[in-house]
C-alpha cells in the first residue's frame, strides 16, 4: 500500500508534463487543408522558410535571395565544393551530414542527357580520400521515357582534383589573413644566417 502511494506522484507529475507539452509548440496539433498547402515546389520551399523549416543558400545561379549567410566559413572543403558546383542548382545541403547533392544539370548543347552530382564528405581535412564524388547521369528518349545510372567517368577526378585544389588555395588564404591580423612577420632568411656546411 505504502508503495503505490509513492508512484501517485509521479503519475501526476507525468500527467501535467504531457498535458502542458501537447498545448504548446511542435506537439500542438495543427489541421492542415488541402487549399492552403502549395503544389508549387518553389511555393513548398517559400512557406518553409518563413514558417522557420529551412534555411536558403545565395549560392549558384539566380543566388542573392534574401540575406547574405556565411555558411560553414571554417571548412575549406565544404567552401570550395561550393565554389565548384556554383554553375549547378543545389537540390540537397546537408553540413551536419557531410553531403552536397545537385539538381539535374544539362548543357545547352544536349538536353536529352542530364547529370546530377553527389559529393559526400568524410573528412574535415584536405585529402584524396577525404570526400567521395559520384556523379548520376540521365538520358531520356521522352519525357516518361528515363535511365539513370552511375557514372564512373575522368570528371569525378577532375572535380574532386578542383575541389581539392581550391581547398588548399582558401586555407592559404585563410593562413595569410590570420598572419596578417595578428601582426605576424616573417623574415627572410639571408646568406649570412644561414648555417655553412
Amino acid at each position: 500500500m505504502n508503495f503505490q502511494l509513492k508512484k501517485i506522484p509521479i503519475l501526476i507529475l507525468t500527467l501535467i508534463v504531457c498535458f502542458s507539452l501537447s498545448s504548446c509548440g511542435p506537439f500542438r496539433y495543427e489541421r492542415a487543408d488541402v487549399k492552403d498547402s502549395p503544389i508549387n515546389e518553389a511555393d513548398k520551399r517559400k512557406r518553409n522558410i518563413e514558417q522557420g523549416r529551412g534555411f536558403t543558400l545565395p549560392i549558384g545561379k539566380g543566388g542573392g535571395g534574401g540575406g547574405n549567410f556565411s555558411f560553414a566559413n571554417s571548412n575549406e572543403l565544404w567552401r570550395a565544393t561550393l565554389d565548384i558546383l556554383e554553375f549547378a542548382p543545389l537540390s540537397n545541403v546537408d553540413y551536419g551530414g557531410g553531403l552536397i547533392i545537385t539538381d539535374w544539370y544539362a548543357s545547352d548543347n544536349n538536353i536529352d542527357s542530364s547529370i546530377k552530382i553527389s559529393i559526400q564528405f568524410l573528412s574535415d581535412e584536405i585529402r584524396a580520400d577525404g570526400l567521395v564524388v559520384k556523379i548520376y547521369q540521365k538520358n531520356c528518349i521522352s519525357n516518361s521515357n528515363c535511365s539513370v545510372k552511375l557514372t564512373e567517368t575522368d570528371l569525378n577526378q577532375e572535380i574532386k582534383l578542383a575541389i581539392l585544389k581550391k581547398a588548399t588555395q582558401i586555407k592559404k588564404s585563410n593562413i595569410k589573413k590570420n598572419r596578417k591580423e595578428k601582426g605576424e612577420v616573417t623574415i627572410p632568411k639571408n646568406s649570412k644566417d644561414r648555417k655553412k656546411k
